[in-house]
């Protein structure tokens, strides 16, 4: 057996130790689940095992609303491991076990649901808990994913120290909203019922509940948040973004081989170079690309400098490559390139 990476061994003795003081103060295991997806016959349900205070809010989705917090009140926890839970979704049962981090992210397949959103029962013990599926029909044939950092809310996350304050100390109330963003996905999914929207982001499981009340609070629609894990892995000192949105990306297109993708992020990070990659291997499966293009300031404050023609030129070449500065302008050019592209097919 491979011995796991010493950073995973320190972090996982640290939770042990963390969670052994913690239950001896009387918390008890939570069920944090996450919103999930499926086709016609195969359900995704996430989720997180977690220690919590009885009567705090730990047992309900991890997006429903609660108290403006600030964000380092959301971002720690004591996940436990090796705990069995058990997830009925229809007429599929499955049974796993939270990992290392608490995590479990389950596939169910034969669930029978009809397309639309239908609830996924979570058990574990005594505890029981309940989180939306959407399930997504055979006949839909476009989608939408989307960034979130820079893309749905303005952060300027490369920048370690303004993303640790924009992380653990402002407020929810106080992140600012992409203008236009969340107008635009609500008008491109009203012309498409029943397709998804799916937020993909290299932002940590952690801040689920935050970024969830936030996306509802500014009007974007319901759909499932794809993060990751920001802790060391059984390899690494820490997880990669890239890999993250490349796995979940080919994913997509395996489960919805049918979808037509517009993928929306900025230039403010790697979306143009994974939403091209991503465009070469599954040129079916992408309508066009949308890219809100950061400020030269917020350039500034994510990279140190502002980007140069020779850094930007990596942008999709092979589908309708798309850049505005809000959701207004690329929303005009989407809904533009959409109808050209109806027109000559």
């Amino acid at each position: 057996m491979v011995k796991a990476h010493p950073a995973a061994r320190a972090e996982d003795a640290f939770n042990a130790q963390l969670a052994r003081r913690l239950s001896g103060r009387g918390w008890t295991h939570q069920i944090l689940p996450y919103t999930g997806y499926a086709n016609a016959s195969t359900a995704r349900v996430l989720g997180r095992v977690a220690l919590g205070r009885d009567g705090q809010p730990g047992t309900r989705p991890a997006d429903e609303e609660a108290p403006v917090r600030r964000g380092i009140r959301e971002f720690f926890s004591a996940p436990v491991r090796e705990v069995p839970v058990t997830v009925t979704f229809g007429d599929a049962i499955t049974r796993a076990t939270s990992d290392r981090g608490g995590y479990f992210d389950v596939d169910l397949r034969g669930h029978g649901r009809p397309p639309g959103w239908h609830d996924a029962t979570i058990t574990s013990g005594d505890i029981e808990v309940s989180t939306p599926v959407q399930v997504i029909g055979e006949d839909v044939t476009f989608g939408i994913v989307s960034d979130i950092d820079d893309t749905c809310l303005i952060t300027m996350l490369p920048r370690p120290m303004l993303a640790a304050y924009n992380s653990f100390v402002l407020q929810e109330t106080a992140r600012r909203v992409v203008p236009g963003m969340a107008a635009m996905f609500r008008s491109l999914l009203a012309q498409h019922p029943g397709a998804p929207i799916v937020y993909l982001s290299t932002g940590a499981w952690n801040t689920h509940a935050v970024l969830g009340r936030f996306l509802r609070r500014h009007g974007y629609p319901a759909g499932p948040l794809l993060l990751t894990d920001w802790g060391p892995t059984e390899t690494a000192w820490f997880r990669s973004g890239r890999e993250h949105k490349r796995h979940q990306l080919r994913r997509l297109a395996q489960e919805f081989p049918n979808i037509r993708w517009v993928l929306v992020g900025d230039d403010g990070q790697h979306d143009p170079a994974i939403y091209e990659e991503f465009a070469l291997e599954h040129p079916g499966n992408v309508e066009c690309v949308a890219i809100r293009q950061l400020t030269p300031t917020q350039q500034v404050l994510s990279h140190g400098h502002p980007l140069s023609h020779d850094e930007m030129s990596g942008r999709p070449q092979h589908v309708p490559t798309l850049e505005g500065p809000d959701g207004y302008t690329l929303h005009r050019l989407v809904t533009w390139t959409m109808r050209k592209a109806r027109h000559h097919a």
